[in-house]
């Protein structure tokens, strides 16, 4: 059986499916033994409110837990991490002790990353393992898959100098849009990866969420970078309409026709996604935000061949996507209609990969080998 170590920012069993969790989804289906290894948690993220703190992670603090078989959860909390502390003598002062990150004591996650075939770190702090895991498994597959720009999350200067120098020492850097493919440009093991989607879920038949009448439907999936603004003015420009809003946003305008559903599981958004006629990708500029044109929104909004409507910056390279000028307000209700008007039957999804796509292309020669590790035995769900 051959065996993946994910290293990411993500808790398995949170409410918020990113990439990596489908990533895992796709190992394991696949019929890999899988390790979703929760990294860069430490009391530091209690103290900024990390949203990982909902879920019983400090309960599961560094054990091994195994979710089902073959699929084990391993959050990984130390005293501290390396964290942005907002002022620059501050994170001067403490880039030693966080350079010293990938060498706190792993417990059983150490044996797990021993044994792996594939070791797959996103941008997180958690690359500062990566030298810890190549001394323990040298023949492993590394690899880099670049869900964020870590600029734009504003790490550590530790977490941002150790990228540069790991990069051209994994075997590939897998990168999910356009604009951080230009960023690594010249590395050669970089490759083009766009976001994968769970085509098994999506393509199901499923009853639409909303009312059988002929309001225009907008929907908004997201929590994080939100432009607010953006959805205020074309709330109100446009109150015949409907404006529903997925995710944990604050500060929402307060109109009848916005209807913010709050945090919800993956399956029970996917309807909403389905049957909207709109797909608002409302994200503010930061530098380094380019890279959410290719994001896992619009992948997700693009395979139901939902029109987009995305700020200018974001240099759309779908022909769904209809572009708006920020604190605009004739801008986006322009852009808004203009969307309403685009043949959805002749968006095209052919481009689009399934996560297990993804999966195989990000394994290289593993996904047909047999692995170089041997097991006996299974594990029960607990």
């Amino acid at each position: 059986m051959k065996q993946v170590f994910l290293v990411t920012g993500h808790y398995l069993q949170s409410k918020r499916q990113a990439g990596f969790h489908w990533l895992a989804d796709a190992y394991w289906r696949a019929g890999w033994e899988v390790t979703f290894f929760t990294a860069a948690l430490s009391w530091l993220s209690r103290l900024r409110g990390d949203f990982r703190f909902a879920y019983p992670v400090r309960c599961e603090a560094n054990k091994l837990k195994w979710v089902r078989e073959r699929m084990a959860s391993y959050v990984w909390y130390t005293k501290w991490h390396p964290a942005n502390l907002r002022l620059g003598v501050l994170n001067k002062l403490a880039s030693g002790k966080f350079s010293q990150y990938g060498e706190l004591p792993l417990g059983e996650a150490e044996n797990q990353a021993r044994q792996a075939d594939l070791i797959i770190f996103e941008s997180t702090p958690g690359l500062l393992l990566f030298e810890r895991f190549k001394r323990l498994n040298p023949t492993a597959r590394f690899v880099y898959r670049v869900s964020d720009d870590l600029d734009l999350l504003r790490n550590h200067g530790v977490v941002l100098a150790a990228e540069r120098r790991l990069v051209p020492q994994f075997d590939m850097v897998s990168v999910p849009s356009n604009a951080l493919y230009e960023r690594f440009a010249g590395q050669g093991n970089l490759h083009l990866h766009h976001h994968g989607i769970a085509k098994h879920i999506y393509d199901r038949q499923m009853t639409s969420p909303y009312a059988m009448d002929n309001i225009v439907k907008v929907v908004f999936i997201g929590s994080s970078h939100v432009d607010v603004d953006a959805i205020d003015r074309a709330s109100r420009q446009l109150p015949s309409w409907q404006f529903h809003i997925i995710g944990k946003i604050a500060g929402l305008p307060r109109r009848r026709n916005v209807i913010a559903h709050g945090e919800a599981p993956f399956v029970q958004v996917v309807p909403y996604i389905k049957h909207a006629d709109i797909g608002l990708h409302a994200v503010l500029y930061k530098p380094g935000a380019e890279s959410f044109s290719d994001s896992l929104k619009v992948i997700q909004y693009s395979y139901c061949r939902l029109p987009i409507v995305a700020p200018q910056f974001l240099r759309p390279l779908r022909p769904n996507v209809v572009s708006y000028r920020p604190e605009d307000d004739e801008s986006i209700r322009q852009a808004m209609l203009a969307a309403r008007e685009i043949d959805r039957a002749a968006i095209c999804t052919d481009d689009i990969s399934s996560w297990d796509d993804l999966a195989k292309e990000i394994s290289g020669p593993l996904w047909e080998t047999g692995n170089k590790h041997s097991r006996s035995g299974e594990h029960d769900e607990g």
